[in-house]
């Protein structure tokens, strides 16, 4: 390292510079993948959704459902996604897109325990499902993260100028 620094190659290429990922981290970051294809699916389907066609229950949720949970649901989604495809690239900006779509994931669901209106139409049987997302949500930015600090992940390239 010191003797590329000492031929002008210095930090730029520091910053660049990329250990070989594992054999299973490709297959991780499929899974992650899916996993948030799987959550911009079922945020389609809830789009789609026409409230009418539910169950009295359920509808009272969707009534009491705040739009920036929704906004939040969305964000936590495009951001996942888009990070999950970064990570499959090992492209280095996976690990921040992931957090943010972790801390959103985080926010859609704190409307369950902030919101009184929502807080009374569930139990606490049904804060397993969020408990679960949540949890694998960090499991995807940690991977991310992980692969960051391993050196698994590339720099996007520097402009010439």
């Amino acid at each position: 390292r010191f003797a590329r620094q000492m031929q002008g190659t210095g930090a730029m290429d520091d910053d660049r510079r990329e250990a070989a990922a594992p054999g299973w981290f490709t297959l991780a970051a499929i899974g992650a993948l899916l996993w948030e294809l799987l959550r911009a699916g079922l945020l389609i389907s809830h789009a789609l959704t026409e409230p009418a066609s539910l169950p009295a229950d359920q509808q009272a949720i969707w009534n009491a459902t705040p739009m920036w949970m929704n906004s939040a649901w969305a964000f936590a989604v495009v951001t996942g996604v888009t990070g999950a495809v970064l990570l499959l690239m090992r492209h280095r900006r996976a690990d921040p897109l992931l957090l943010i779509s972790f801390l959103a994931t985080i926010v859609q669901f704190s409307g369950l325990l902030l919101v009184p209106a929502l807080r009374n139409l569930i139990g606490s049987d049904d804060l397993f499902g969020p408990f679960v997302v949540v949890i694998v949500c960090y499991g995807v930015w940690h991977l991310a993260r992980q692969a960051k600090r391993s050196g698994w992940l590339r720099s996007p390239p520097r402009a010439q100028g």
